[in-house]
Order: structure tokens, then C-alpha cells, then sequence
């Protein structure tokens, strides 16, 4: 049996959890996520957790088991604290300004680039060199997360970019300037 598929995931108070079919609807204080689920995996409420079977020990059923276990706990922790992916933007002249549709980058183009958020994630920035993106659904954070830092990937001669905080990126050495 799957290490990950067969522990038993906590509902805490203030969640309710629906179970209709293969769908799962999970809401809580930072939201609703809902979220179909394969047909051939049983989700089971039994109190204050939420079960997950698998019908067979076929390898599909193995494989799916352990990921919609992992699915539906990321629900339930999205809809109760949420998730966050923090950018750092590094380069002269490099920023971001928070609009009330998302974001403005000036990421060294000779344009401004807008980027829109989509529904049920927040962008903030605490400052202009800092980006934290925030939501219920862990997916979407990092979705977002993800175009964002596509925009300007950090380049490795001077590290000019945007990455994720805690990245590190591998530095080359430039042009040797000999004669």
C-alpha cells in the first residue's frame, strides 16, 4: 500500500468537507476549492479525517492513490492557511508596482509588462524588488509564480532576473580579459 495514500488527513475545525461522487468540494476561512478526483480512488469521511482507498493494487491505482491523498491534503491546507511563493527581482531598474488587476514589471524591456492575476490569487509587494503571490490553491500560487518568473529568467553572468527567494543561482565567470 502506498506510505503517502493510506494516512488518514486531519480536518480541522472551521472545514467542512463534501464528498459527492468523485468530486471533492473542500471550504474553509481562505476560500472553497473544489476538485474532481479519478473515479476509480474512494475519498471517505470518518469523523475528523478524511480517508483514502485505492480499489486494487494495480499500478495505476498505486500511482493515483498516493497523488489524490496528496491532492485532497493540499485542499484542506490551502483553505486553511493558504500558500505563498515569494520572487525576488534583482537588476537596475528592475520593479514591480501592484495594480488593482495585478501587476506592472519593469523587467528592463523597453516596455512596461502588465500582468493579470487570476481569480482567488493576491499579489502584493512589500517593496518594489519583492513580489509575494498568495492563494488557496497550491496549483495556481505556483502557476503564477512560475509566469511571472518566466518573464525575465535570472541570467547567470550577473544574476539579473527574477527568481524564487532562495534560489541560487549559478554564477559563470564572463570573458576572461586577457591579452
Amino acid at each position: 500500500m502506498s506510505r503517502i495514500g493510506k494516512r488518514p488527513i486531519p480536518v480541522p475545525a472551521g472545514v467542512t468537507v463534501a464528498i459527492d461522487g468523485s468530486a471533492v468540494t473542500v471550504k474553509g476561512p481562505k476560500g472553497e476549492l473544489s476538485r474532481v478526483l479519478p473515479a476509480d480512488i474512494v475519498v471517505s469521511q470518518e469523523g475528523a479525517e478524511l480517508l483514502v482507498k485505492r480499489p486494487s493494487d494495480e499500478e495505476r491505482h498505486k500511482a493515483l492513490h498516493g497523488l489524490t491523498r496528496t491532492l485532497v491534503a493540499n485542499m484542506v491546507e490551502g483553505v486553511t492557511t493558504g500558500f505563498k511563493r515569494v520572487l525576488e527581482i534583482t537588476g537596475v531598474g528592475y520593479k514591480a508596482e501592484i495594480k488593482p488587476y495585478g501587476a506592472l514589471l519593469s523587467l528592463g524591456f523597453s516596455h512596461q509588462i502588465e500582468y493579470k492575476a487570476p481569480q482567488g490569487v493576491q499579489i502584493t509587494a512589500p517593496n518594489p524588488t519583492t513580489v509575494v503571490i498568495e492563494g488557496a490553491s497550491k496549483e495556481h500560487v505556483g502557476q503564477v509564480a512560475a509566469e511571472i518568473r518566466s518573464l525575465r529568467k535570472p541570467e547567470p553572468y550577473k544574476g539579473k532576473g527574477v527568481k524564487y527567494q532562495g534560489e541560487v543561482v549559478r554564477r559563470k565567470a564572463g570573458k576572461a580579459g586577457g591579452k
